[in-house]
């Protein structure tokens, strides 16, 4: 496959919020002192009287984000994911979600790839806890444009939403032209063998899978779900009515993520073999985000090795 230019999608958010608040005034950011890192900070000094820093407080943060929320304005909550979604739950639940609030929590530094600060960084678990959530619906996208584009449109949804994104720089996939479609999943690569559904950087590990399977004559279904709920149920199933097989990958645990949505809704509609790839049941450890990737099974090669396995 060709190399691809690396791009955060951290900056796809930075750069969202700069286009969102240029045209609304009701946008307004909050970040937990980690503005920097989690790119609000171009908000932040664009907009300075529309940004607001909470510090190293996250339950204050959300109870803030939800309180901005009920007088008309459009808020974006950011922070890492391990603390908007493990330290901040209550507040997530029972204030923001319960209420059916305009928050939108946009988090960065999800999954593995945070790399070397290890598995108390590591958020594995963020999408299956934003997921059982009522009225909280969940995106991951895949790279630069795709979060740009994502989070133009989250912004206008009714609700809370979690957008969920990375700390390296990955592989564009799209371009300026991309739109994105909220809820629809996206054929990247068409096959008839196997259906594989993939969200995040994983989307790219997926894409490289399938050229490898293509070598050998397997012909990889390629999804982009980038949209974990509402799930794209009708789309999911028709692909796998013509695969018969289906993998996910995530760059998450297997449990109840994108893998165990995915699954619930098989398991209803239609029972078929499927495999997951993801993080088995354990917490990180500390390495450089290539390492980890390798180690925990989420590159290409791994995915290929799992398609070949179900197949045969």
């Amino acid at each position: 496959m060709e190399k691809r230019e690396l791009r955060n999608t951290r900056d796809g958010y930075g750069d969202a919020l700069l286009e969102l608040g240029e045209k609304d005034p009701r946008v307004v950011v909050l970040d937990a002192d980690l503005a920097k890192s989690t790119q609000s900070e171009k908000f932040k000094l664009r907009y300075p009287e529309r940004f607001f820093d909470c510090g190293v407080a996250e339950q204050n943060l959300m109870a803030a984000a939800a309180g901005l929320a009920t007088t008309d304005r459009i808020v974006f909550a950011s922070t890492f994911a391990m603390f908007a979604t493990g330290r901040a739950y209550d507040q997530v639940r029972n204030t923001i979600a319960y209420s059916n609030l305009n928050v939108k929590i946009c988090a960065t530094h999800g999954g593995i790839t945070v790399g070397e600060d290890g598995s108390s960084h590591q958020a594995l678990e963020d999408i299956a806890l934003m997921r059982v959530i009522p009225r909280m619906k969940v995106v991951v996208p895949a790279d630069y444009y795709e979060t740009r584009e994502a989070v133009k449109t989250v912004a206008y949804l009714e609700g809370p939403a979690y957008v969920r994104m990375g700390r390296p720089k990955v592989p564009v996939i799209f371009d300026d032209a991309y739109r994105f479609q909220f809820g629809k999943a996206r054929i990247m690569r068409p096959g008839k063998d196997v259906t594989v559904l993939a969200c995040g950087f994983m989307l790219h590990e997926a894409l490289e899978a399938a050229e490898e399977l293509a070598g050998e004559g397997l012909e990889a279904e390629v999804i982009n779900l980038h949209t974990i709920k509402p799930l794209d149920r009708e789309g999911i199933l028709e692909s796998a009515s013509r695969t018969g097989k289906v993998v996910t990958c995530e760059e998450h645990t297997v449990l109840g993520g994108l893998g165990g949505a995915v699954a619930e809704l098989l398991a209803e509609e239609m029972p078929l073999p499927m495999r997951m790839v993801g993080i088995r049941d354990r917490f990180g450890i500390s390495g450089s985000a290539e390492e980890l990737v390798e180690h925990f099974g989420l590159d290409a090669r791994h995915i290929a090795e799992v398609v070949r396995g179900l197949l045969a």
